[in-house]
């Protein structure tokens, strides 16, 4: 009874659909605008298509595709690496704006464009929702609001300064907007951020509304997405790549880190008064990641995620379990495998909290895996580390490394001398089938990430570790404390804190191991103008023979691959079709 009309349209320089009436009347229904605007559900179903319109950037294309800075190796260099990043249909590019129910066919450039019209056409609506109560009107305008902001952020992190579309536009409009500065861009999207932060709740359960939903509301857009994206907008506008395109510094802007501090520290502080959302403890954290789950009950995600890609069930297929971790991948029968580099593992810490190029870390080079802290066994598994539980795994039951090893010569071996298993926990294989039971999600955004983010902000804002947001008392060290005692790590030592480099030095490296395999880490080194930098450039392996009593010998580094970025590298290019259609909209710098 009721359809989408996909309307093709060049909006914003690219070819979208547009939807230009949300529940078109079909010939045989006397449905009128009015009605389908009318009333909360039916407004609300208007609006869940939003939800739809997040990429999953593990599941897009059925294959990882979205670690592209130091983190990961690959049987063949993947084409960023390369520095071709016109290779970018998984997960960015595409022409069609996919909303249905398969994460595999989403794009970000597409979806997001799709994303932002239906925002804006919501908002223009909002007059016919007359049979409403105030707080089904504030939800509805909070959403709107929320994904405007968002869909424009998921944007220019990747491209840059873009138009700002903040209304519905007609055919009848100029559609010949010019492109903003990443600063105007970003500040534009605070406003909408801000807005929906003041509309929406922080429990959904807690609402009304919520009650008809009531323990089905984990998904829904409350006042901390708000609110955190509005400090990792602000931070991310603030961080030198974005300044320096916006404004020719290639540093920090503090009073941009100082407003992003505040809404981190609002966030934080309500979170902490509240527990809608709080850390989870060291013995669930991989709740964060996976979980098992017998017939699809339950989700990742925990007490900590407060926004996962959407998940598709209620008799739908369930689009759930990560592709591309091992052993996973492995046993899967890939000829290819994504594997931890070298150069990336170097960042996991002693169990004494030290790095390992502090002297007194304690670090052996020629026992490299003993003594690291928790989240290195629990992400990395090295030589001789059990894989698989069931006799039936034969020669993949345990680790074979070393050079030679069965996991290092067979089809689908590791290149690197290392697997990963952040999603993907020792029983997810064809042998234990542990995977028919297992639902893995990429977080977008989880509380660990909003500590860091303000620590961060607080020391660019204000100068030093020791400061804190003007919201909140807590210090920005004592924010990444928090997130090291956690990882069972004690606080960070003073010659880490006592000086702004320093201590910045170990907010990039806790951001390297906590949010390792997020997606955050591409991003990070671009923001930071550090994506160019040789020491994460150079993607390395562990070369290493098996002693007799188990432990690495003749241990080599070795240089698998240097990354190619250039200046061009912090930003995608633009689709070719729609930087020629009007001088306005130029294409990237480089591309």
């Amino acid at each position: 009874m009721k359809k989408t009309i996909y309307i093709p349209l060049f909006i914003f320089l690219i070819l979208i659909t547009s939807c230009e009436s949300y529940l078109d009347k079909a010939p045989q229904s006397d449905i009128e605008e009015n009605d389908a605007f009318r009333n909360f559900i039916s407004f609300q179903g208007f609006v869940e298509e939003m939800y739809n319109c997040i990429t999953d950037y593990n599941k897009v294309g059925a294959w990882n595709a979205y670690l592209f800075a130091d983190e990961t190796l690959y049987n063949n260099p993947y084409a960023f690496d390369l520095g071709n990043y016109w290779a970018q249909d998984r997960p960015f590019m595409g022409r069609t704006a996919d909303t249905g129910f398969n994460p595999k066919n989403k794009r970000v450039w597409p979806l997001c464009w799709y994303g932002i019209r239906k925002a804006n056409l919501g908002l223009s609506k909002l007059d016919l929702l007359t049979d409403a109560t105030q707080e089904e009107k504030d939800l509805i305008k909070g959403q709107c609001l929320f994904f405007r902001g968002w869909f424009h952020f998921e944007l220019m992190r990747y491209w840059g300064g873009l138009p700002y579309i903040d209304k519905y536009l007609s055919s009848a409009d100029d559609l010949k907007l010019p492109r903003l500065s990443y600063r105007e861009t970003a500040l534009k999207a605070a406003q909408d951020f801000e807005a929906a932060a003041e509309l929406l709740p922080l429990d959904w359960d807690q609402t009304v509304v919520g009650k008809r939903t009531l323990g089905d509301n984990r998904q829904r857009i409350n006042k901390i997405h708000a609110l955190g994206y509005l400090g990792k907008d602000l931070l991310y506008a603030a961080s030198p790549m974005m300044n320096e395109e916006s404004t020719g510094h290639n540093s920090y802007d503090a009073e941009l880190c100082k407003q992003a501090a505040d809404a981190f520290g609002k966030a934080i502080d309500l979170c902490d008064k509240t527990g809608v959302y709080k850390l989870q403890s060291w013995n669930n954290w991989t709740d964060n990641f996976w979980v098992w789950s017998p017939s699809n009950t339950k989700n990742s995600g925990g007490t900590e995620v407060i926004m996962n890609p959407t998940v598709y069930d209620r008799g739908r297929v369930r689009w759930s379990t990560v592709c591309g971790t091992l052993p996973t991948q492995f046993g899967g029968g890939y000829a290819g495998v994504e594997v931890p580099a070298h150069n990336f593992v170097k960042n996991y810490a002693m169990a004494n909290g030290l790095p390992i190029g502090d002297p007194e870390s304690g670090y052996n080079p020629n026992d490299p895996w003993a003594g690291r802290e928790p989240r290195f066994y629990s992400d990395i598994i090295v030589d001789g580390d059990q894989m698989v539980v069931s006799a039936a795994g034969g020669n993949n039951r345990f680790a074979q490394l070393y050079n030679g090893g069965f996991h290092r010569a067979t089809t689908g071996g590791s290149i690197s001398g290392y697997y990963y298993k952040r999603f993907s926990p020792i029983g997810c294989n064809p042998w234990d089938k542990g995977w028919n039971n297992f639902q893995a999600y990429v977080p977008y955004l989880r509380l660990a990430d909003v500590y860091l983010m303000y620590a961060e902000a607080v020391l660019q804002g204000y100068g030093s570790a020791a400061s804190s947001s003007t919201v909140l008392s807590l210090t920005a060290e004592s924010a990444v404390n928090r997130i090291r005692n956690r990882a069972q790590l004690p606080n960070l030592v003073s010659k880490y804190t006592a000086t702004k480099e320093a201590f910045m030095g170990e907010i990039i490296r806790e951001r390297a191991v906590e949010l390792a395999y997020e997606a955050h880490r591409f991003c990070d080194l671009r923001r930071w103008n550090l994506n160019g930098e040789i020491e994460y450039r150079e993607k390395t392996a562990i070369d290493f023979d098996r002693g007799i009593d188990g432990k690495p010998i003749n241990l080599q580094e070795r240089i698998i691959i240097t990354r190619v970025v250039e200046k061009k590298h912090n930003w995608l290019p633009l689709p070719l079709s729609n930087t020629n259609l009007y001088p306005e909209f130029p294409q990237n710098p480089g591309w």
